[in-house]
C-alpha cells in the first residue's frame, strides 16, 4: 500500500537515510517499508565496507537493524574509531529492536548510545512507527541545524556584554585624552603668556613699538583659538557618540544578566566511574550542568545533539584518548570556540604540548583540587 508522501516531501525529498544490518534480508525489508515514504534509502550490509558507506552517503538519519542490540552498538562504536568524518556529519540514529529487546533498547537510549528505538519486529506490531521516527529525527535535525541553543545565546551574550564595557571603557579613555589636551593647550598658552611678558618688558628697554608687541600676541592667540575649534568637534563628536551608544551598552548588560541565569553546561569527559563521581562532588554547590561521557566515542556521539559551554576531557581513554577527541571536535565548526580543559595525571611538556596542539585551552592535573579547577573553568568561560 502506498502511503500519503505529500505532507512530508519537502523534508523527505532531501534527506538521506542508510539501513546498516548484519542481515541483508532484514535490510532490504526496512529499505521496502522505508521506500514508502522516503526517496533516498540506501543500504550498507558489508561489514567491510560499513565505513566507506557511512562516509561517502554522508546520512541524516541511520537506521540499525541488526540481529541484536549488542551487534548495532558494536557497529556503531567501530564507525566513531575508524572513520575520519562521522563527528563532521550531523545525524541522528534510529535502532530497531524486537518485543522481547524493548527494555533494553530504551536504556540503550536513555544513555545516549542511540537517538531513538522502535519495535519492529515483528513487524504487525507497529511498523508505521518505524516512518514517524524518521519524521521525529529529521525535524529535530532541522531543528538542531537551525536554532541557536540556549548554551550559544548566553555565550553570545557575554561576549556582547563584555564588548559594551571595553567600549565604555575606550570612550572613557577618549575623554580624558580630550581633555588632557584641553589642559596641555591651556597650560602652553600660559607659558607662553609669561614668556611673551618677559619678552615685552626687555624690548620695551629697547624702544620696540608696542603695536608690534600686541601684533605678535594675537597671532599667537588666533593660532591658540584655530587649535581649539579644531578639538572642539571631536569633543562634541565623542559625547555625541557616548550618548548614541549608552542605551546599547545598557541593553549588553541586561543580556549578560539575563545569561547569568542559564547555567552554563560542562561535558566531563572520563571513562574512571570514581573520577566522574569526585567532578560532581567538587561542583556540587555551583551553578553548572553537568553532562558525563564515559570515553571519546560517547562524548562526540553526545556533541551531536548538545552544545556544551566548556568540555572537561580526561586525556588517558581505552575508545579514542582525549587529545584525538578534542583534535576531531576542534574540527567542527560549531565547537571550535568551545574551550577545553584537559584532565591529565601527569604534568608531562609532551601531553601538554600535544593537548594545545590539538586545541585545548588550558590543563588540571589529577588529584584535582577545587579551587584550582573552578578558577579555571570560570576563566575559560569568560575569556
Amino acid at each position: 500500500m502506498k502511503m500519503d508522501r505529500g505532507a512530508h516531501k519537502p523534508v523527505a525529498a532531501r534527506a538521506t537515510i542508510l539501513v546498516a544490518s548484519d542481515n541483508p534480508s532484514d535490510a532490504a525489508s526496512v529499505n521496502d517499508f522505508l521506500a514508502q515514504e522516503f526517496d533516498q534509502v540506501v543500504l550498507s550490509v558489508d561489514p567491510d565496507t560499513a565505513v566507506e558507506d557511512f562516509e561517502s552517503r554522508a546520512p541524516d538519519v541511520l537506521v540499525l537493524a541488526f540481529s541484536t542490540l549488542e551487534d548495532a552498538e558494536r557497529y556503531y562504536l567501530g564507525l566513531y574509531r575508524l572513520s575520519a568524518t562521522i563527528h563532521l556529519q550531523p545525524h541522528r540514529t534510529i535502532v530497531l529492536c524486537s518485543t522481547g529487546n524493548v527494555r533494553r533498547a530504551y536504556q540503550a537510549c536513555r544513555k545516549d548510545s542511540f537517538d531513538d528505538y522502535v519495535q519492529f519486529w515483528p513487524m504487525t506490531n507497529d511498523a508505521p512507527r518505524l516512518l514517524m521516527s524518521v519524521h521525529h529525527a529529521l525535524r529535530d535535525l532541522n531543528a538542531a541545524r537551525d536554532g541557536a541553543s540556549a548554551a550559544q545565546f548566553a555565550a553570545q551574550a557575554r561576549r556582547l556584554a563584555k564588548l559594551g564595557s571595553m567600549l565604555d571603557q575606550q570612550l572613557a579613555q577618549g575623554d580624558q585624552r580630550i581633555d588632557v589636551v584641553h589642559r596641555s593647550m591651556a597650560q602652553a598658552e600660559q607659558a607662553i603668556g609669561t614668556a611673551l611678558d618677559g619678552l615685552s618688558s626687555k624690548l620695551a628697554q629697547r624702544e620696540w613699538p608696542d603695536a608690534h608687541m600686541a601684533e605678535l600676541e594675537r597671532e599667537i592667540g588666533q593660532r591658540f583659538r584655530a587649535m581649539a575649534e579644531v578639538v572642539s568637534p571631536i569633543q562634541q563628536w565623542a559625547d555625541e557618540f557616548k550618548q548614541e551608544c549608552a542605551p546599547h551598552i545598557a541593553s549588553a548588560l541586561t543580556l549578560n544578566a539575563m545569561a547569568d541565569c542559564i547555567r552554563p553546561t560542562l561535558l566531563v569527559v572520563d571513562d574512571d566511574d570514581f573520577q566522574r563521581v569526585i567532578v560532581s562532588q567538587l561542583f556540587a554547590k555551583e551553578n553548572y550542568r553537568l553532562v558525563f561521557a564515559s570515553g571519546g566515542v560517547e562524548a562526540l556521539n553526545i556533541l551531536r545533539v548538545m552544545q556544551p559551554d566548556l568540555i572537561l576531557m580526561d586525556i588517558l581513554m581505552p575508545d579514542l584518548d582525549g587529545i584525538e577527541t578534542t583534535r576531531r571536535l576542534k574540527s567542527m565548526p560549531q565547537f571550535a570556540k568551545v574551550p577545553v580543559i584537559m584532565v591529565t595525571g601527569k604534568s608531562e611538556g609532551v601531553s601538554v604540548r600535544d593537548s594545545l596542539k590539538a586545541g585545548a585551552t588550558d590543563f588540571v592535573v589529577k588529584p584535582l583540587d577545587r579551587d584550582t579547577l573552578l578558577a579555571k573553568v570560570a576563566l575559560a568561560l569568560h575569556s
